[in-house]
Parts: C-alpha cells; structure tokens; sequence
C-alpha cells in the first residue's frame, strides 16, 4: 500500500534490466554507498578515567574515545573497542533481546540495562515490518545507545530497504499488530506533551502493557473491522512518512556505516558509489526522510531499495544524482561479484564487509576469502524463527557466536592479518 504520491517516480526515470537466473548459493545484493572523512569529526563522551569502564578489554590502558565523522554517522575512528554486528530484526522484540544478551551488552534481568562496558554495537538494518514490536525495538536501541555511550560504547544502526519503503509509503508486508502498535504510539505520545526523547526511550518499558490492554480488550471480530484497519494506516503514515516522528528517528541513522576498518550496510556497496561519496548518500536520505512531503520543495526520494527477490536491475534519476540499486544473483556472476567485492573494499580502505539483508539458513557465515560476513540469520517469527547469532569482531579478527543452552559457542574465526 503507498500512501505517499510524491514518492512514487515516474515510469519514465525508470530502467529495467533483467539479469540471469538466479542460484541462491551466490545470492549477493548490492545497494548502498562511501568518501574520506569529513573535517569536523565529533567526539563522543569519554569514559571516566576513575572508571573500570574506561579500562580495554585487554589492557590496562585508558581508551581512546569514539570519534564520529558525518552526519548521519558514516565513518567512526572506536580504537580498541569490542565490535557487535546484528543482522535483521523485523519487528520480533524477543530475539532482539536474545541477540543483544548472547553479544553480552544487554542484561538478563528483564531490565534492558547496558552491561556491554566500552562495546560498539551494529544493528544493519530492517528493525521494521514482518513483526509486531518494530517501535519498541527502536526505542530499546535508542536508550542502550545513551546508555552505551556513558560507558564509552555505542549503538549504531544501518537503515535497511524495510526502513526505506516504510518511510516511502509501502506496507506491503507490515504485521497487522504492528498497525496496532502505531495506534498504541500515537495515543502513548499524548501522555508526553512535546517531550519526544523522553516518550521514545520509555516506549520499550510502556509497550507491554499497552498491549496487554489493547489485547485483553479485543474480540474476535477485530480482525475484520475495516474502520480499525484504516485507523492503523494512518496511525503508521503519520509516523513513518516523511517528516513525521518516526522518519525524523530513522533520519538519525545512514545507510553504510564504517567502523575503523569495517564497512557495514544493509545490502552491499560497489565502488562508483564509494566515488559518488557516501556521507553525501546517508545525508540525502536523511535529509528526504525527515522533510515534509507536505512542503513543495520537499526532496523525492534519492535511490529506490528493493526487496531481496526482485530480479532486476533499478536504475532512477532523482533530483540530485543518478543511485544504482543492484541485485546480483547468478552462479556465473560468482568470480565478477568477487572482484566487485574485492575493489570496493579497496575504494573504501576496508578490510571486510558485513551485510543483512539475505536470511542465512546456515547461520552467520562469511564469503569470498571472508571479505563480506553475511549476518541476516532471519531470527525474526515473521521470518525463518531461527535461532540468534550475532559476529564479534576484535581488530581484524572475527568470530560468530550463538546462544547454546546458555552457553556461548565460538563457531568460526577469520584472521585478516
């Protein structure tokens, strides 16, 4: 469904190409961007020096702080610092919360504290749709980031295409109950007057209830009321579309982030994006995602992402630039997708890097000599219902871990050296 008409492009800036069949075992999306660092880093809160928190994980020596370049986030200088990545989350609060407890960041107790000391963590994308908890994921992340960053850690996140098309007007595969949730938000917000920080942050310990009551109240009927149905649409479109509470949050967060020497993104990155300039991407997305469809000089929406099953190559003229969205899936491809790889990372001076995107029905697992880790495990109900994993990442050094009667299960590790 797309409530926003000024998203939708015009048939004409539109280029089609087919691509050879697809094999699921070379399965490789492509779709963001990168440049050099700007020249007017910011510098998170340091950890007290009187602190444990402050000390490395492996030595006694006060860290350096975490410097961000950009704005949204897109190149961050976090030395010595523990790296978490988390693939997809699609609305399912509970696996959420399992990823972040087996990383070691989140506590067990019920009470969603930070326990991650100086750890930087990297969710890569679609938090949104397929689930019914998509705010309160949101929220949670928002509140272990502050908290994070008290500590000398950080939570970053990458803007995947769910986030994209919510934002565009589509929810095609939005979970009834998530509507719900929107409806929940928005009667929520009343209670908080203008106060958005504080209402957003304290969602995560609210949302329970509101749906323990939404639900005790429900009959079986519900599911066919049309007024009620539309009353979510709109409830979400408010949210999401652009401008609005919602879409200024997801305006925070960039579409490729680089972490010391590892490159994050929801789909892939190939190296004429790394010549376009990344920041200049994360700041036209964030700049659509948080101005007005309501005013006449708002700006369209800069690339088109497309779901993992589209066959096609997407090409669209915006108003500012001409963005690629490419998906690539073919056994013969294997070699020529290898050496894209190898000359993006190259462009962009990393070393390796990690993707969502694509459920992994083997796990977190890496490719192409380990140069792109594939983290998306589908974890999600909506999804595969698999089990979490998450990638720690220690220099150049990576390794997968997952939840095993509790316990914590080294799987695989990369030396990079």
């Amino acid at each position: 469904m797309h409530l926003n008409p000024k998203s939708q492009l015009s048939s004409s800036l539109r280029r089609i190409i087919a691509p050879p069949p697809p094999q699921p075992m070379t399965s490789f999306y492509l779709n963001s961007l990168l440049p050099l660092p700007p020249s007017h880093p910011q510098k998170l809160l340091e950890p007290s020096s009187s602190s444990p928190l402050s000390i490395s994980n492996s030595s006694e020596v006060a860290l350096k702080p975490i410097v961000i370049n950009g704005d949204p986030p897109t190149f961050v200088s976090a030395p010595s610092r523990r790296i978490i990545a988390v693939g997809d989350l699609h609305g399912d609060l509970s696996k959420a919360r399992d990823a972040l407890q087996i990383a070691g960041v989140l506590s067990s107790d019920g009470k969603d504290q930070w326990v991650g000391e100086d750890t930087v963590v990297v969710q890569v994308g679609d938090i949104l749709d397929r689930g019914e908890d998509e705010i309160a994921i949101l929220s949670l992340l928002r509140l272990l980031d502050e908290q994070a960053k008290a500590n000398g850690g950080a939570v970053f996140q990458v803007n995947g295409n769910h986030e994209t098309m919510n934002v565009e007007g589509d929810f095609r595969y939005v979970d009834t109950r998530a509507f719900d949730e929107c409806i929940d938000f928005l009667d929520y917000l009343e209670d908080y007057a203008q106060d958005w920080d504080k209402a957003f942050k304290n969602w995560i310990f609210e949302s329970r209830q509101w749906k323990q009551d939404r639900r005790s109240s429900q009959t079986y009927w519900d599911q066919w009321n049309i007024v009620k149905r539309q009353k979510g649409v709109i409830a979400r479109s408010v949210l999401f579309r652009p401008g609005g509470r919602l879409a200024c949050e997801l305006s925070r967060h960039g579409v490729v982030l680089r972490v010391n020497n590892w490159v994050f993104c929801h789909g892939g990155l190939l190296p004429h994006h790394v010549a376009y300039g990344v920041e200049r991407i994360n700041r036209e997305v964030s700049t659509w995602m948080k101005s007005s469809s309501d005013e006449e000089d708002s700006p369209e929406m800069p690339f088109i992402a497309t779901r993992g099953q589209v066959e096609s190559s997407k090409t669209v003229k915006s108003s500012s630039a001409w963005i690629e969205c490419v998906f690539l899936s073919s056994e013969y491809l294997y070699n020529q997708v290898g050496k894209i790889l190898r000359d993006s990372l190259e462009a962009v001076g990393a070393k390796a890097m990690v993707v969502g995107h694509t459920p992994q029905l083997s796990g977190v697992n890496c490719e192409y000599g380990c140069g792109i880790w594939r983290v998306d495990v589908g974890m999600s109900s909506g999804v595969l219902d698999s089990r979490p994993e998450v990638l720690e990442i220690r220099g150049d050094k990576a390794r997968v871990i997952r939840s095993n009667q509790d316990t914590l299960h080294e799987l695989q590790v990369a030396d990079y050296i």
